[in-house]
């Protein structure tokens, strides 16, 4: 295909897959677009190992890595001691959690401080300090882009990136964010719409994508992957038709053979209409899209407000880890309360299909969208 986004990345599709699982990102990449790893919640010592293994099986193709520096978050200049964090988290919080599983017969008591610290790896990876570290491991393995969310690149992630021929993306959900990330000299803009899962903003792609494409020509022309609920070639060729030169995608990829989504949730997923996410702060304390459930009900429902990012993460994910194994082992309570971040386009994801399947839909479905577009254009008898 002719657009920037494949002489960038150099891929024959402009399809970029966010994933936190290897599997996907090495047949993404193999199918002809470009898996991206998320590696947020990894150590560095991880995330080599998991490169490692994406560079055995990827057969040279290029693939991305996906790092989280939030430009606002508690202690994120701070050199705050784990201890500290987790002082900031106050009881009402986490008694509420508690109630909450054991409402649904879910036992809340080994739910501690202690399974809570082991979540701060996650908040320490966030800061500079530490996402540099994972960056340090990506630029030293064959890494042909690294993706910023929920901010501006680091001045040298910039720098690096320039140095070593690694492009550098940014995700935006704001036409004002992303002139600041053009302005800063990021590579490739991921414009998110609220569709998308995880965090997101409160515009909708169909909008955002025009919307960023003319706020930024004063500043750089710099090339768009729309995002947020694209699961199909004909939502692809609709984001390029408004100013994308391509496509991230995340959600899709979940209910995939090869995706690490938990059995349980997956079933839920296939199951669920696009009216069945919600967009809430309850889960890392900034706004993220996820699958709705009794959790997310009762957080938005009669929770106390959410904490900032990362304390509210110290409340949620440990409660969220026990009953995902519970759910997995069919207890009732915990399937009913189990969730995970899905756009809205969980409503088109109603099977279950290997990864290149998935990225061969989306390249048949592209060619039958813009061959209907086209025939608009013939004169009639033509």
């Amino acid at each position: 295909m002719r657009s920037r986004i494949c002489d960038l990345l150099g891929i024959d599709f402009p399809l970029v897959a966010f994933s936190h699982c290897k599997d996907v990102v090495v047949e993404v990449s193999r199918a002809g677009g470009m898996g991206v790893l998320g590696a947020v919640g990894m150590t560095p010592a991880e995330l080599d190992e998991e490169l490692g293994w994406i560079e055995q099986r990827i057969e040279g193709m290029p693939y991305g890595v996906d790092v989280l520096i939030p430009g606002s978050m508690i202690g994120r200049d701070q050199q705050l001691q784990a201890e500290q964090l987790l002082a900031m988290v106050p009881e009402e919080h986490k008694r509420f959690a508690a109630q909450v599983l054991e409402e649904h017969d879910v036992d809340a008591s080994d739910v501690t401080d202690e399974s809570r610290l082991r979540r701060l790896g996650t908040a320490v990876n966030m800061r500079p300090e530490g996402a540099e570290k994972l960056i340090d491991v990506a630029f030293a393995h064959s890494t042909r882009l690294i993706a910023n969310a929920l901010g501006v690149p680091p001045e040298w992630m910039l720098k690096r990136g320039k140095e070593r021929g690694v492009v550098v993306a940014a995700l935006v959900g704001a036409k004002e964010h992303a002139i600041r990330q053009v302005q800063a000299g990021v590579d490739v803009l991921v414009v998110s719409g609220t569709e998308g899962g995880g965090h997101c903003g409160s515009v909708s792609t169909m909008v955002l994508v025009p919307e960023v494409w003319e706020a930024i020509q004063p500043y750089g022309d710099v090339p768009i992957l729309a995002a947020g609920g694209i699961v199909t070639g004909r939502q692809m060729a609709a984001a390029m038709a408004m100013g994308a030169d391509g496509a991230w995608t995340g959600s899709v990829w979940l209910t995939t053979t090869e995706a690490e989504t938990a059995p349980a949730v997956k079933e839920k997923m296939l199951a669920a209409s696009s009216s069945e996410t919600v967009r809430s702060r309850s889960r890392t304390g900034k706004h993220s899209r996820q699958l709705r459930s009794a959790w997310t009900d009762a957080w938005e429902q009669r929770g106390p407000e959410p904490l900032p990012m990362p304390l509210q993460s110290l409340v949620s994910e440990p409660a969220l880890e026990k009953v995902a194994k519970l759910s997995e082992g069919g207890h009732q309570g915990a399937r009913e309360l189990a969730t995970y971040w899905v756009g809205q386009g969980v409503g088109l994801m109603n099977t279950t299909r290997s990864v290149r399947n998935v990225v061969y839909a989306f390249q048949e479905d592209f060619v039958h969208a813009t061959a209907r577009l086209s025939a608009f254009l013939e004169e009639p008898g033509e």
